[in-house]
């Protein structure tokens, strides 16, 4: 019912979940990750301790191999035949499962730090494109890579039922995330979730930044510095990446 993509950026250490489907707010429920620690998509009949639980396992240290066997373990979740799950570790090494009821076409693909699933999609060649498309576009932003991944994915197909919800969340050094965008129900998700990201871009993203973090637990509070960083991030994303 929903194809996603989770990466590791390996010149910055960010984690990510991209993902998009034919159901309601995808982002409520299939993407988890942590700053430093990795990501989990979980998805086809969503088992949410699958993302809950695997974090933990993350935390501990434990391998994406060693997460997947875990959570998808008879004892962890008698319905894992449902199930599709993906993880990146800390190491950027990734692993999968796809469950047997899972509906076709069902699969994966996975390359140097990203794997891409799916189920209930069109063919193959949507896991296929998303992970051609977002190992090509290498000079882009991160959050840019994942949508332009995203979309290569939905031309190729997609969600075969059709489309209605899309989301991304980008991890760096902290628990919570960076970037946390949504689009719940909308008629084309992708393309009004690349319009959010470009909103975003101008104040959100920044103004994040600026905001409490381990390694500068107040945050910026003085009201013009963070105007002039605002405006200074706006400024140069704008440069970037013309309309």
């Amino acid at each position: 019912m929903t194809w996603s993509i989770v990466a590791r950026d390996p010149d910055t250490g960010r984690f990510a979940v991209a993902v998009t489907t034919c159901a309601f707010a995808v982002g409520a429920r299939v993407p988890y990750g942590c700053g430093g620690v990795g990501a989990i998509a979980t998805q086809s009949f969503v088992n949410p301790f699958c993302g809950v639980d695997g974090l933990r396992l993350l935390q501990e240290g434990r391998s994406a191999a060693e997460v997947i066997a875990l959570v998808t373990s008879a004892q962890a979740d008698p319905g894992a035949a449902n199930r599709q799950v993906h993880v990146i570790d800390r190491e950027g090494r990734t692993a999968v499962f796809t469950g047997t009821s899972c509906v076709d076409w069902c699969g994966s693909r996975a390359a140097e730090n990203v794997s891409v699933a799916g189920n209930m999609l069109a063919g193959p060649q949507v896991v296929e494109e998303t992970l051609k498309a977002y190992r090509a576009a290498g000079n882009r932003d991160f959050d840019d890579r994942l949508i332009t991944a995203l979309e290569a994915g939905q031309a190729a197909g997609g969600d075969k039922r059709g489309r209605q919800s899309a989301a991304i969340r980008i991890w760096g050094k902290e628990v919570f995330p960076d970037v946390d965008i949504r689009v719940d129900d909308h008629t084309d998700p992708l393309i009004e979730l690349r319009r959010l990201w470009r909103v975003a871009n101008q104040r959100y993203v920044p103004f994040q930044s600026c905001g409490p973090s381990r390694d500068m637990p107040g945050g910026v509070l003085d009201r013009a510095e963070l105007d002039r960083r605002c405006a200074a991030y706006a400024d140069d994303w704008n440069r970037r990446h013309p309309a």
